[in-house]
């Protein structure tokens, strides 16, 4: 029986960069993962491939569509779906080895196969011919990620109801593709196949899309969704799925109350989030008990066990690889009797639809709810020089600073690759910055970035460019 210092049980965002990070600061390490490939569901299932989808998507449209004849190039584009999943695939590959090669420059020891806690300072392997080895760990890390969640009546088969991971492997187009949820993953993968040509309507529980996210944000991307084709069924509660060879009948009601209502599509997807991956873990048996949902309680990433750590989605919190990340170098950091700490109120989220969303900290109805007097400002991308050369006009800035202080309490934006910006007010936040520090900034013209200055100028209404 091999002994750790550490035993990390996952290699995704959060049990790789532990694992890193561990072996940077000169503890015995071990991670357990049982995918052929390191990387966990973002760099194999998830946030990766879709990128790669995504990117390919919208260059595939802006060729087909005004775009291009817009700035005088003037193309005949056709789609190879083959190899566009072909790229999407090895741009995959090329990371996630990338992870393995950095286990290996950190002395990082890959232990492949299912990982369970078997007890105090115990993990079991069981390998992929089902032979098993135990090994000893000073401390355990929980890095197991999640699912996607299941719904009710929607069987999924991964041919014509399919979940994210399905989706990103389709062999066609679909003619018709219906989303069941309007959230980040669901908008995303809906509108990669709405731009292959896809017909895509979203019908969604709730009577709004992106749940969570700042209300004037979500609502001028769907404005925007909703233009470039996307159909939008809210309020609306599915009842069930019945597939067939060709297709799949999607029964729905008004959550208000009406009648019942059937869609036919090709393809079905369910994105309606997803669930802590907790079973099989081998809680039990250092007396962890999950709540009802599946989440493992923390403080500061410690468990109920002694020497048992959690992090990531398995964690309450968003369900993000950053936030996973983060969480994984806090707890090994304290293991190595450093001060590890998050900052949850400073957690960035991006949406990459196009426009892309991009959002930190408080949201106006959050600030309401609370009591809070607050401030807010606004700056449109369609008085940005940059955006509107670009065509890029959709959008706005929003930033939300305390009354009294000035102190920026969030920041919330939709327009053209806003998630490359977003890092800007997470550094002004962790500083403690108020809006005037960013009004004050010197920001390169044209830039798109400038749209954030004059958000942060328009809070006490001095905005200069509109």
């Amino acid at each position: 029986m091999a002994d750790y210092d550490v035993v990390i049980i996952g290699g995704g965002p959060g049990g790789y960069n532990a694992a890193i990070r561990a072996g940077q600061l000169g503890l015995t390490t071990a991670c357990v993962d049982s995918r052929a490939t390191l990387g966990g569901t973002c760099l194999n299932v998830g946030c990766m491939p879709s990128k790669a989808l995504l990117h390919a998507s919208e260059m595939f449209e802006k060729a087909m569509g005004v775009d291009f004849k817009t700035l005088g190039i003037e193309v005949e584009p056709k789609l190879n779906l083959a190899q566009m999943m072909k790229q999407k695939a090895e741009s995959v590959a090329g990371l996630t080895k990338g992870v393995e090669f950095l286990f290996r420059k950190n002395k990082v020891e890959w232990l492949k196969g299912h990982g369970r806690i078997a007890g105090p300072g115990k993990v079991v392997v069981r390998a992929e011919d089902g032979s098993e080895t135990t090994c000893g760990a000073k401390n355990i890390v929980i890095a197991t990620g999640s699912i996607p969640a299941p719904l009710s009546g929607v069987q999924v088969d991964q041919t014509r109801i399919v979940d994210s991971t399905g989706a990103l492997s389709l062999a066609e187009v679909p003619k018709r593709m219906i989303v069941i949820g309007a959230g980040v993953i669901g908008l995303e993968l809906g509108s990669v196949w709405r731009r292959l040509g896809a017909e895509v309507t979203v019908v969604e529980y709730l009577d709004r899309i992106l749940p969570g996210t700042d209300a004037e944000i979500a609502l001028t991307l769907q404005k925007s969704l909703a233009k470039q084709g996307m159909v939008f069924r809210l309020g609306a509660k599915v009842t069930g799925a019945k597939a067939s060879d060709k297709a799949v009948a999607l029964s729905f009601e008004p959550v208000a109350g009406g009648a019942a209502e059937t869609l036919e599509a090709e393809v079905v997807l369910l994105c309606v989030g997803r669930r802590p991956n907790t079973q099989g873990v081998g809680l039990e048996s250092v007396g962890i008990a999950p709540d009802r949902r599946g989440f493992i309680e923390t403080d500061h990433g410690r468990t109920s066990a002694a020497g048992v750590w959690a992090i990531g989605d398995v964690t309450p919190g968003p369900m993000l690889a950053h936030k996973a990340e983060d969480e994984g170098v806090a707890v090994i950091e304290t293991i190595a009797g450093r001060a590890g700490h998050v900052n949850y109120a400073v957690i960035p989220s991006v949406v990459y639809t196009s426009p892309e969303v991009a959002t930190v900290g408080r949201t106006e109805e959050e600030l309401k709810a609370a009591g809070v007097d607050y401030k807010v400002g606004r700056f449109p991308f369609s008085a940005n020089s940059r955006a509107r050369i670009n065509h890029e006009g959709e959008g706005l800035v929003k930033v939300l600073a305390d009354a009294r202080t000035d102190r920026i309490l969030g920041a919330h934006m939709v327009g053209p690759d806003v998630g490359e910006m977003v890092g800007e007010w997470c550094v002004a936040m962790e500083f403690v910055a108020a809006s005037e520090d960013v009004a004050r900034t010197c920001h390169p013209h044209p830039t798109r970035s400038e749209a954030l200055r004059q958000a942060a100028m328009a809070v006490e209404g001095w905005a200069m460019q509109v």
